[in-house]
Formats: structure tokens, C-alpha cells, sequence
């Protein structure tokens, strides 16, 4: 399919903005649009129960009096989208607006939202047996440990389930002090593990910090962040779209091509320069024998961030060198999202010691699960661990379906392709707009960092992102936020999307983009 023309869109207000599925959006409100037919007919929008009925206002009042503050705190847009129902890449208001979902619930809906499939395993689990746990001995559990097992390569064969990313990562850190007798962990600056009293401390960002004793025993080194770091290039990254940076690197002539990408041998000064600041935080800020070193293989909330194509392979030599174990944080980055891996480590060339993950492992189910190596998870049963609802069968059997859909639906090559042909189009963007800084990721783990200008590479505000967010929103696309400033739009849709839906968002995001560019 050809590249839509991006400058081209016949209208002459962002709400007429039209998708071949899709009503214009001045229209919107005033006609409930049902998802795509199946054979499941439940999928039909409808709204019967009462308090459908009650206005936004009335809603967003009961947000603020019921809900604690915090939940208030992060509701997303001046005025928020009041969600209904969803079906794969879509979600409808209860208005019957209908949204391009490029968000997936951060980077949570895998496969698309009510999957079919997926939604008929949880039903028959529902039917059969809803909650059990570890204490006995049920098929779904070890079913499901077996097939994920499969996924990884040796020595990483054994599993613990949770409920959620911050629970994995929590037991990842308890293991990793148990199994290596030290306490100190690294982890990069602009990362995010979770916000549990203990994950806090490996969470990077000031605004997921409170003023309390938090993760005693985590430093943050420097991020080798090739964009907005001190060093970086034309060539540093694993990524179809490289920065605008000059490079100083002389390239060799020799090519290596590995699945999905092709680049060229050669020495990376700003990979060396970040190891060097790795090895200072070494030799300055913890000693000499550490327990772990925690590392996203993209990071997800600091912005889609991408490291030097070489650093995790020496950074982990750095930390086993030290007595520590090496930690692959996958909450945002596995099963499939980066389209040439299933996992996002095995485009870094390493294998961790654990692997965490959550989000997409359920669809939207809340589950998380370590992965690590029989000696390492045989450190954990020096004490008794108990968890009531990790392992659910409910739980379990949806993943398991997560995973055949996977496989059947072909998603990590929809990852691949229309991630891919996205960054590629977006890049056009970059060149075309001074405020539009950088374009990056891997399938669909994408980040688009907003800044001032190109030279000074200073955050665009907070208040410019705003608008621009609120625009996309109101032509019917959501996307996310992230970076340490706020200042990356973050894409990471259902591994469901097509080309037809990258183009209609290039057109919204270029028109909203336009829009912002006259107003200023």
C-alpha cells in the first residue's frame, strides 16, 4: 500500500478528518457505531444499563469525591475520554465515538481488545473453575508454565507468576540479593519498574518519587541515551530510523545482517563513552560486589529510549564481573511488541538471568511472571513465599490463549511491518517539522520526542504537548505520553493494527502537528 498524502487531507476542521471505517467526526456523537462484525455478536455496541446514561460531568464529579486524588491526578485529557467498550484496535465512548486505540492501555492489549479468541478461553475457564491456588496442584498453572518455558532459552526455565509488573520486579530484586548474598542494584536514570515501595528505588523519574525512604540499596547510571544523551550518532541504535546526529564513528566496510535489520561493523564512540560512565558509577557509587543490574531493553515510560547496539552485551559482562545478575525488565517490550524478537533482549544478542514481565502477558488481564534459572530460583525457596491470586486459573488460561493468538494472528510480524513502515513515515516528520526531534523503536514500541528546536534538543513544553495530545484525541486517536520531561509521544497499539490504520493516524498526527505549528 502506498504512503497516504500527509499534506493533502481535503477538510477544513480537524473533526471532518475521515478514516475508510469511520464517520466523519462531526458526526460522531450522534451515531452509535458498532465494531466490525464476528460471529461473536456480543461485540455489538450497546448501551442498556442506566448508568450509562448519567453525563460525563456527573462521572468525572463521582471520579473526584470516590476515587483517590491520584486517580484524578492521571485521568488523561482536558476533558476526558469516557470509555465504554472495546474490539481489537478500537474503543468506543459511551457517546459511540469511536477511537483508534494507539496506546493499548499502556502497551497492555497485545492482541487486540476482546479478543475473540482470547475472550472465549476466559469464558470457559469461568465455567470450569474461577480461583484455586498454588497449594494445589491444578492443570492450567502447570500448562501454561510449560508453554512460556518454551519461549526462552536455557537456563531460563523456571517461573513464578504474579499480578502485576511491580510484583515481579519486587521478587526479582528479593531473588537477586538472595541468590548473589549483595544488596546493591543498578538501574538506568528515565527508567520506570514499577511504583511499589521497593521497585520506587529503581524507577528513575521524579515524578513517580515520594519524599519517603524508598529502594534502599538502587543507584540510577546514566542512561546511554544516543538522542538526548551526551553522546551519540547516526548509526548507534537497533531501529529502521537512526538520529539526525553527526556521527564520528568511522564505519567499517563489512555488514552484519541479523533478523529484520542490517548494519555496519564498526567502532561506537558513544558506546564507549557510556561504558566508561558505567564503569564510574562502579567505581564511585556502589561496592564492589553488587546484587543485580536491572535494564529495559527499550525503555517504555522514559520514552521509547534506545541504548548503543553493543552496551547491554558489555554492560552485562560489567555486572557478572561484579558478582551481580543481569535483569531484562520485558513489561513493555515482550511477546513480539518489537517485531524482529519475541522478547526484546534477543536484539541486544544477551541472555539475562531473569526475565520479568506484564502487561501484554494477559491481554489486559492482570498477571505478571519471573523467569529466571533453576540455581537462582532455588535461592527463593529459602524462605516461604505465598501468593493468593498469581497463578489463577483464570489467569492462566488467558495467557495461554495470549500466546496462540500470538502465534495464529501472526502479530509479531504486524509488529514488525506496519511498526516499521510507521517509524519510516514518521521520520518524514522529523525532517519536515523543527519541533519534531526524534523518531525511534522497534515494531510497535515507539517513541516521538518533541523539543524547541533540533539544535538545543530542549523538551517541547508541557503546555505544547498538551494541545497537540488533545488534537490527536479529538480527530479520534489515542496515543500515550512519556519521557523524563513529558516530552515523547509514546505509540505502542494492539499488534492487531493495519497499514490503513498507521495512514489514518499519519494524517491525524500530521494535521494536529499543522495545527499547532499555525497557532504558534
Amino acid at each position: 500500500m502506498t504512503s497516504v498524502a500527509h499534506d493533502n487531507i481535503q477538510h477544513s476542521h480537524p473533526h471532518t478528518l475521515k478514516h475508510r471505517h469511520m464517520q466523519p467526526l462531526t458526526s460522531l456523537h450522534s451515531a452509535l457505531i458498532p465494531p466490525p462484525q464476528t460471529e461473536h455478536h456480543y461485540f455489538y455496541f450497546s448501551i442498556t444499563d442506566d448508568r450509562f446514561h448519567r453525563s460525563l460531568s456527573s462521572h468525572v464529579a463521582i471520579r473526584r469525591q470516590y476515587c483517590n486524588p491520584m486517580t484524578m491526578k492521571v485521568t488523561y485529557y482536558k476533558k476526558p475520554v469516557f470509555i465504554h467498550q472495546g474490539h481489537m484496535q478500537w474503543l468506543w465512548d459511551v457517546d459511540g465515538r469511536r477511537y483508534l486505540d494507539l496506546f493499548a492501555g499502556v502497551a497492555t492489549v497485545s492482541v487486540g481488545h476482546c479478543h475473540p479468541k482470547v475472550t472465549a478461553a476466559a469464558e470457559h475457564q469461568l465455567k470450569r473453575l474461577w480461583h484455586t491456588t498454588s497449594i494445589y496442584v491444578y492443570p492450567p498453572l502447570h500448562e501454561y508454565c510449560e508453554k512460556l518455558a518454551s519461549y526462552f532459552p536455557d537456563p531460563l526455565k523456571v517461573i513464578y507468576l504474579t499480578n502485576s509488573g511491580s510484583e515481579a520486579n519486587d521478587l526479582a530484586m528479593l531473588m537477586a540479593r538472595l541468590h548473589t548474598g549483595n544488596f546493591d542494584i543498578l538501574t538506568f536514570r528515565g527508567s520506570y519498574h514499577g511504583g511499589s515501595p521497593q521497585t520506587m528505588g529503581l524507577t528513575s523519574n521524579a515524578a513517580y518519587k515520594y519524599p519517603i525512604a524508598n529502594g534502599l540499596g538502587c543507584t540510577n547510571t546514566m542512561c546511554p541515551d544516543v538522542f538526548r544523551g551526551p553522546w551519540g550518532g547516526s548509526h548507534c541504535r537497533d531501529s529502521p530510523v537512526q538520529t539526525i546526529r553527526d556521527c564520528g564513528c568511522a564505519q567499517g566496510t563489512q555488514t552484519h545482517r541479523s533478523r529484520g535489520s542490517t548494519h555496519s561493523r564498526c567502532h561506537c564512540m558513544a558506546n564507549e563513552q557510556y561504558i566508561g560512565q558505567l564503569k564510574e558509577t562502579f567505581a564511585t557509587s556502589v561496592p564492589s560486589r553488587i546484587a543485580a543490574f536491572f535494564g529495559e531493553p527499550i525503555q517504555g515510560v522514559g520514552g521509547a529510549v534506545q541504548y548503543p547496539k553493543n552496551y547491554l552485551k558489555e554492560a552485562y559482562k560489567l555486572v557478572r564481573e561484579r558478582g551481580g545478575v543481569c535483569i531484562a525488565d520485558e513489561v513493555q517490550t515482550g511477546f513480539g511488541r518489537t517485531g524482529t524478537h519475541f522478547w526484546g533482549f534477543q536484539g541486544h544478542d544477551v541472555i539475562p538471568d531473569m526475565v520479568t514481565m506484564a502487561k501484554g502477558i494477559g491481554n489486559g488481564f492482570p498477571m505478571g511472571a519471573v523467569v529466571t534459572t533453576p540455581e537462582i530460583a532455588a535461592s527463593f525457596a529459602k524462605g516461604v513465599h505465598f501468593n493468593t491470586f498469581g497463578g489463577n486459573p483464570v489467569a492462566c488460561a488467558i495467557a495461554s490463549s495470549v500466546l496462540d493468538t500470538i502465534k495464529e494472528d501472526g502479530a509479531q510480524q504486524i509488529s514488525l511491518d506496519v511498526g516499521t513502515y510507521l517509524m519510516t513515515e514518521l521520520a518524514k516528520f522529523r525532517d519536515k517539522y523543527e519541533i519534531i526531534g526524534d523518531v525511534r523503536g522497534k515494531g510497535l514500541q515507539i517513541g516521538v520526542e518533541m523539543v524547541k528546536d533540533k539544535v538545543s534538543r530542549d523538551p517541547l513544553p508541557a503546555e505544547a504537548m498538551g494541545e497537540i495530545f488533545e488534537d490527536v484525541k479529538d480527530m479520534g486517536v489515542l496515543i500515550g505520553k512519556g519521557g523524563v520531561y513529558g516530552q515523547t509521544f509514546r505509540i505502542k497499539p494492539p499488534m492487531c493494527i493495519t497499514r490503513e490504520d498507521a495512514d489514518f493516524f499519519l494524517a491525524v498526527f500530521n494535521k494536529s502537528i499543522k495545527n499547532y505549528m499555525d497557532r504558534r
